[in-house]
């Protein structure tokens, strides 16, 4: 891998000029496409076959009910007044004939409509449903913004009016403030790593490259196929931190090569051969854990995992490609001036043996069985949350918002449980006999506030009812009552009866992903050990690797849990309101989290395997590894939580959990597992830790350190040689 890794290079320095231009071109092509062949993402999760999921189709075929996306305009009557009063009732009238003639709504219900009525029992509360003509998630936002000021116009009259609904939903956006401000910490970690601010902003630029194609690939291919709305973000904020990674472990070695005393050629030659194949192997678990997403057989999750993993390919291309390139125009400027004239002579840079880091090493191996003691301690604490998570679908708006405000009103109203009501639907032959015979069953259920009267369709073949729980979606005991109303409706002889509704379907998406998680484990767990096995060529390696990762994927989620579900540090992540995490949470925080935790390991322990393989003893090695590789990774990791921590201050609701786990887990991984844990169990294990069975010994060797292009250039480092390579 390193020889052709290091002809790849090379072709890219020699014809630098022409590589720049294409790449510039793809960055072109894809933003015009993109502008041109743009089409919706969706905002809904839901699995195809799901009984939640095959009942709504129903529901719309047999009821013709499908269509435009709708929002519930909430109106409460001044204090001491009913809604039913001479001087309410114009005002209300006046805005339902606003809202009528709103751009796009074809209609809007009076709430006080004999016929039709939706007025609370105390007739102080009452809803208005309008009706767009677009779908979910369509609807302009400049239609959103004509609601929102009829709303404000309303409430001078003395009602109090809110909003909520689909209609109100807005897809997230890439970009905000928090997100550049996540870009700019990234960009001081690179200026103080490689003490050029041109250079860190070359790192940067070239990782926004990579990131703007494969997000507008990404956003080309919604014109064609329908994707997630948060599909576009999850790829921009992992090719990014993965991107700017990448670039910074080819950088570090190219200009580690340039201090030797090589010419530029040579020292882009050799970072790529060397870093570039560490980089390869690194991408490689990446694109495997999010690949691997695809065989929990969830669609939103399948595109998920391929968007990001095309991203991440893209970033990987980026690196081995247009880097050097770029690096060619830049040679020893890429090194700070008083650096250049040291670098012509091939005098260290820095002493071996010297600073924090080594100190840090020194300590850790030093007292081995307390490091790994306190640290499987320490994480084993954080983790203790992670066994009250609980998930969810249902995705609430953020307090204090108007939306949170009218489900507040329409539980105040109706009931919690009128914010997620349950449908259940009949079809066969006496459909509607069948659901008025169990209508009085399903009322009786636990949590059961009110079971309306069954609807039959045109011709009869199919009736549906709608039950309204006591509780909130959110709440256990609403799910609990899914599942009690399915196993009432089990024995419903010559009809067939299903539960739906977003309760339902987030149910049954937490039961498929559930059902997925231990089978995706394997799968991608598996594949990676038998990769890092061919890297490392041996085998307790990457069993403490994958065995740290086990502790960082317990710890990531119970800190999330304990933050997001328990409400603890709320403020400091500007957490609107507390509650169960969304359900695609820890399979999506576990599989990419997995892909970052192996690109550590791998760029961490191939300079502790290189330093072994030169002949140094395992504590020598691990030491001499760790204060070449550690700086690189602990700049990484820095930049990596400030673009994912970046996500979360102001991050859409199914995101903000998401980046917050991450980032979390970037900090447990890289400054408490790869930094204290593997060190401290590789000293532990000793000689044994490079340890390969003899059945073993006929794999094939890929040589990511890159030992043949030493051969190649006759120059063979020995390992206190290389503890000067590494910026600090």
């Amino acid at each position: 891998m390193a020889l052709v890794l290091s002809r790849l290079g090379a072709f890219s320095h020699r014809h630098r000029l022409a590589v720049v231009a294409v790449w510039l071109l793809v960055l072109i092509g894809g933003g015009v496409g993109a502008a041109t062949l743009a089409g919706e993402t969706s905002s809904s999760f839901s699995i195809p076959g799901q009984e939640s999921t095959t009942a709504l189709e129903r529901i719309d075929e047999e009821f013709g009910r499908g269509g435009g996306a709708t929002a519930r305009v909430v109106v409460q009557a001044p204090e001491g007044q009913t809604l039913t009063t001479p001087e309410n009732v114009p005002a209300i009238a006046e805005l339902v004939q606003t809202l009528s003639a709103l751009p796009g709504v074809e209609s809007a219900t009076n709430p006080l409509d004999p016929a039709a009525p939706s007025v609370n029992a105390a007739q102080d509360i009452a809803y208005s449903t309008v009706t767009y003509s677009v779908g979910p998630g369509e609807v302009p936002l400049e239609q959103q913004d004509a609601l929102l000021e009829a709303v404000d116009d309303a409430r001078q009259g003395g009602l109090t009016v809110e909003v909520g609904g689909q209609a109100t939903e807005n897809v997230p956006a890439i970009g905000g403030i928090s997100e550049v401000a996540g870009v700019v910490i990234a960009l001081l970690v690179l200026a103080v790593t490689y003490g050029s601010l041109v250079v860190a902003g070359m790192n940067l630029l070239t990782a926004i490259v990579g990131v703007g194609i494969g997000v507008a690939g990404i956003t080309i291919a919604t014109g064609f196929v329908d994707l997630s709305s948060t599909t576009p973000i999850l790829a921009a904020m992992l090719g990014l931190a993965v991107g700017i990674d990448y670039t910074l472990f080819i950088v570090t070695r190219f200009r580690q090569e340039l201090r030797s005393g090589r010419d530029v050629g040579d020292a882009v030659r050799i970072a790529v051969g060397t870093a570039g194949s560490a980089v390869v192997t690194a991408g490689l678990t990446v694109v495997i854990a999010l690949v691997g997403l695809s065989v929990v057989g969830i669609p939103f999750l399948t595109q998920m995992g391929l968007a990001a993993a095309a991203t991440i390919v893209v970033a990987v291309l980026v690196a081995i490609t247009l880097v050097p390139a770029v690096l060619g125009f830049l040679g020893r400027r890429t090194l700070p001036r008083r650096q250049r004239a040291a670098a012509t002579d091939g005098s260290p840079a820095v002493p071996a043996g010297r600073g924090f880091l080594a100190g840090w090493v020194a300590t850790v191996t030093r007292y081995r069985v307390l490091s790994l003691l306190v640290t499987v301690a320490a994480l084993a604490v954080v983790s203790i949350p992670f066994f009250s998570m609980q998930t969810t679908l249902v995705q609430m708006p953020p307090e204090d918002s108007t939306q949170a405000r009218a489900q507040e009103l329409l539980a105040d109203g109706f009931g919690a449980g009128f914010n997620g009501p349950l449908v259940v639907l009949f079809e066969g032959d006496g459909a509607a006999a069948t659901a008025g015979e169990l209508s009085g069953a399903i009322s009786e259920l636990d949590d059961v506030a009110l079971v309306t009267p069954p609807t039959p369709n045109a011709d009869g073949s199919a009736a549906q009812l709608v039950v309204i729980p006591e509780s909130g979606p959110t709440d256990p005991a609403t799910e609990q009552l899914v599942e009690d109303m399915r196993d009432l409706l089990g024995s419903t002889d010559g009809v067939d009866a299903s539960v739906t509704g977003a309760t339902a379907v987030s149910v049954d998406v937490a039961a498929s992903l559930n059902a997925a998680l231990p089978v995706y484990l394997a799968l991608v767990v598996g594949l990676a050990l038998v990769l890092l096995v061919l890297v490392f060529r041996a085998l307790l390696v990457p069993l403490v690797g994958v065995l740290g990762f086990v502790l960082t994927v317990g710890a990531s989620l119970g800190a999330t849990v304990a933050v997001f579900q328990w409400g603890w540090l709320a403020d400091a992540v500007n957490l609107e309101g507390t509650g169960p995490l969304i359900s695609l949470t820890p399979i999506l925080v576990i599989g990419i989290l997995f892909g970052l935790a192996m690109d550590y390991q791998i760029f961490l322990v191939s300079r502790m395997h290189e330093a072994h393989s030169h002949g140094a003893k395992p504590v020598d090695a691990i030491r001499t590894g760790f204060r070449q590789a550690a700086p690189v990774v602990v700049a990484a990791a820095l930049i990596m939580f400030s673009v994912f921590a970046g996500f979360v201050p102001a991050g859409e609701a199914t995101i903000k959990s998401i980046a917050f786990a991450l980032a979390a887990g970037i900090l447990f991984d890289a400054f408490v597992v790869r930094m204290v844990l593997v060190p401290a169990a590789l000293a532990l294990l000793g000689e044994r830790a490079w340890w390969l069975p003899r059945w073993l010994r006929w794999l094939p060797v890929l040589d990511v350190e890159g030992a043949a292009l030493e051969k190649g250039s006759g120059r063979h480092a020995a390992p206190a040689d290389l503890v000067g390579a590494s910026d600090r």
